[in-house]
């Protein structure tokens, strides 16, 4: 009984603190590069219409957030969870993915950016976090 309850903080506390560090992480980026000027991005609508004007640059933060938001959530469930930590610490990852995937059907973002996204910022990111504390 207690490895479950064990197992379900460490998922449960898992998906706050990668959810904790994306937000901070999507909110110091957007302090240090500014959206272009005009640019809504207080809500989807008004940053769907103006993503045509974000650059490069604008995609760096938002790519860090989910990496390493995906990181920390699967370093804590990892460290807290007491058995099948890998299924745990990539069940994190899979949680992450799932919020990616849908962020690219409802954001019209480059491709580019997609499939670097969905293919090295939550899998990938999940199975380090695992493999670090395991050393």
């Amino acid at each position: 009984m207690k490895a479950i309850a064990l197992n379900s903080i460490a998922i449960l506390g898992g998906l706050v603190l990668g959810s904790a560090v994306n937000m901070g992480l999507i909110s110091i980026g957007s302090e240090l590069i500014p959206p272009p000027e005009g640019v809504d991005v207080s809500s989807m609508e008004g940053l769907a219409n103006a993503m045509q004007l974000f650059e490069t640059k604008h995609f760096l933060f938002p790519f860090l957030a989910h990496s390493f938001g995906t990181l920390a959530g699967a370093i804590f469930a990892t460290k807290v969870a007491t058995t099948h930590k890998l299924k745990i610490a990539l069940l994190i990852g899979v949680a992450f993915f799932a919020g990616g995937t849908t962020m690219v059907f409802n954001l019209p973002s480059p491709l580019w950016f997609n499939a670097l996204d969905l293919i090295v910022a939550y899998m990938p990111m999940a199975y380090l976090g695992h493999k670090l504390v395991k050393k």
